[in-house]
């Protein structure tokens, strides 16, 4: 959640620039803002009750309902009206992108089918043997009781619904917000959209821009929260703190605020399952995307505490991308 106070200021901002040139594309950015602030309590919410047990959903199914409601309403914004007319602002472009990734976020987080969740208790698919006779079916399959000749046993009993007399056929439970959505697999979708956003984020924006690292930082807890894949979500966050690092462009005050506050937590999703495990392995899930690691670029400087510092320092005297605060008034004039 530490992205959606930068999505949202952004959001904002863009809402209010475009209104004189595009009062129609300000107004749809105004209510995805309005659905987001709506959403983020939410998520607040669930995230909070999640926190006392992870093996068990929330029990306020109203909760998810909101949540999924909310979540497809920004998402048919985003998709039919806002990313259609995008394609001339550059930081505009990159949001739009990275929130239809978001709200996929949240479909497998919460409506995905198969649930994300290893240990919960496996739902019934299409594809179930539930009500079948695979027992009865191998003895009828036996030589002797199928032969029609047979004058002891009289043939073969043939049934029309494929189950015994009397038995009605079982229906399969469907998802208790199956009427809001399809309860599918979503995990497919979520991966591509924040593949396709993160891409955008590289090709056009510099390393510290503060939507190119809201990009990356949910990526990465996308990896590690869905996919289960520790690896790449720590290589990202680490790979992504390098290029503030290397990034050369300058930005004022504001900006240096949202860098600083990402790359604080991205130094915490390197950590993220380290302290537990006490190693770096993990099992990618099937269809999982991979993150490497750059080889040969040089390591990222660590305090006296063990956390990497949210704001870089240069060792070469050179400026740094994000000064120290206390140089603002020599750098800025301040």
């Amino acid at each position: 959640m530490a992205t959606v106070d930068v999505d949202q200021k952004f959001l904002g901002r863009f809402a209010k620039s475009t209104d004189a040139d595009n009062p129609f594309l300000s107004s749809m950015l105004y209510k995805v803002l309005g659905l987001s602030v709506l959403l983020t309590k939410k998520l607040v919410r669930a995230r909070r009750l999640r926190r006392l047990d992870t093996t068990r959903d929330t029990k306020s199914l109203q909760l998810y309902h909101h949540i999924i409601w909310l979540s497809r309403e920004c998402l048919v914004l985003v998709e039919q009206y806002i990313l259609p007319m995008v394609a001339a602002h550059i930081e505009l472009k990159v949001l739009a992108y990275k929130l239809r990734a978001s709200l996929y976020h949240n479909y497998v987080l919460y409506h995905n089918q198969p649930s994300i969740n290893r240990t919960a208790i496996p739902s019934y698919t299409a594809t179930s043997n539930k009500g079948k006779e695979p027992e009865r079916r191998s003895l009828r399959s036996s030589p002797i009781l199928n032969d029609p000749n047979d004058p002891i046993e009289g043939g073969r009993v043939r049934m029309q619904s494929g189950l015994p007399p009397g038995l009605a056929p079982i229906s399969i439970p469907k998802s208790s917000a199956s009427f809001l959505l399809p309860a599918v697999d979503y995990i497919p979708t979520a991966s591509s959209c924040f593949t396709m956003a993160a891409a955008l984020s590289d090709e056009l924006l510099p390393g510290s821009n503060p939507l190119r690292l809201s990009v990356k930082l949910e990526y990465a807890a996308y990896l590690h929260d869905c996919l289960h894949d520790g690896d790449a979500s720590r290589a990202l966050a680490r790979q992504s703190i390098r290029d503030v690092y290397e990034a050369e462009e300058g930005m004022d005050d504001d900006m240096f605020d949202d860098a600083a506050f990402l790359v604080g937590y991205l130094g915490k999703m390197m950590r993220r399952g380290l302290s537990t495990s006490g190693t770096s392995g993990s099992t990618p899930r099937n269809g999982s995307v991979a993150t490497p690691s750059t080889p040969g670029a040089r390591d990222i400087p660590y305090s006296d505490n063990g956390i990497p510092p949210a704001i870089p320092y240069s060792n070469n005297g050179i400026l740094p991308v994000i000064p120290d605060p206390g140089t603002r008034t020599r750098y800025y004039g301040v």
